[in-house]
């Protein structure tokens, strides 16, 4: 397999058609855990990608040690009773887990409208607030990439992504993984459409594409992540003419020490795409 070929969700845990609606768990019990100190300890490192301020001791704390240990039902359970200021934490869990380890596809799509719809709420009442409209153009790109981008694209939903990302880093320019983002969305409005289209009508273009993705590295180099990100956004640009420099970074994302539960499980999507 090479790593164009590979979908973000490859990483499942068997078995999961759970008809009760249970969360999938993450298979790796020797990933890292956290509690409330070691997380604050580590919080920069962690949160690296997003540029976030920790949180007040409390129950939030409690909740993202849940989430960066892997216990992503449980974090988004404890983060739904704080309110408003328990959001971010709910969308982040909610959209990662979607992304990694739900394997209906139907509860998958309804997970990243449900982070849609939740952000897109809290952001019309804070146009300013980086983590609500990040998960929303986070949770709607992943939607949109499961009914199709092309489909997607004639919905008006590129357009939201864009103006959410754009915004994002207007508002924080050190925010990495919304460089990512904005870089992927660039790439594959792009490989979907083509690049004159792209130009006049999304306003994309390749080069672009490739400086957000460069940024969002130079800010936050430990992203396997973004480095797989990366290695499909030159695929979709260039085709197979830059395969050698895509399995280089897949190489190197593979080669990463998680610091915690998704790390882990991007580590081993960038394994699983070398290997196969």
């Amino acid at each position: 397999m090479t790593p164009s070929d590979l979908h973000p969700t490859t990483v499942q845990a068997a078995g999961s058609g759970n008809p009760s609606g249970a969360w999938t768990r993450l298979p790796y019990r020797d990933s890292p855990r956290f509690d409330a100190a070691s997380l604050l300890a580590k919080w920069d490192r962690l949160h690296a990608g997003q540029w976030v301020q920790p949180p007040a001791p409390g129950p939030l704390v409690d909740g993202w040690a849940l989430y960066h240990s892997g216990e992503f039902e449980q974090a988004v359970a404890l983060a739904l009773k704080q309110g408003p200021d328990g959001l971010a934490l709910a969308n982040q869990a909610t959209a990662v887990y979607a992304n990694y380890l739900e394997p209906r596809e139907a509860v998958r799509l309804a997970l990243f409208k449900q982070v849609t719809e939740r952000a897109a709420t809290q952001a019309s009442a804070e146009p300013d607030n980086c983590q609500a409209l990040y998960w929303q153009a986070y949770a709607l790109g992943r939607y949109s990439q499961g009914i199709s981008v092309a489909r997607a694209l004639a919905q008006g939903l590129g357009s939201k992504v864009k103006g959410a990302l754009e915004r994002v880093i207007e508002l924080e320019p050190r925010h990495a993984d919304a460089h990512i983002a904005l870089g992927a969305f660039h790439a594959e409005v792009i490989d979907k459409v083509g690049s004159l289209v792209g130009r006049m009508t999304y306003g994309v273009r390749a080069e672009t594409s490739v400086e957000l993705f460069e940024r969002g590295l130079q800010l936050n180099p430990h992203s396997a992540s973004a480095l797989m990100e990366y290695a499909r956004g030159l695929l979709m640009l260039h085709g197979d003419s830059r395969m050698a420099e895509a399995t280089r970074l897949y190489e190197k994302a593979a080669g990463l020490e998680p610091a915690d539960a998704r790390e882990r499980l991007d580590v081993e999507l960038a394994r699983a795409g070398l290997s196969d």
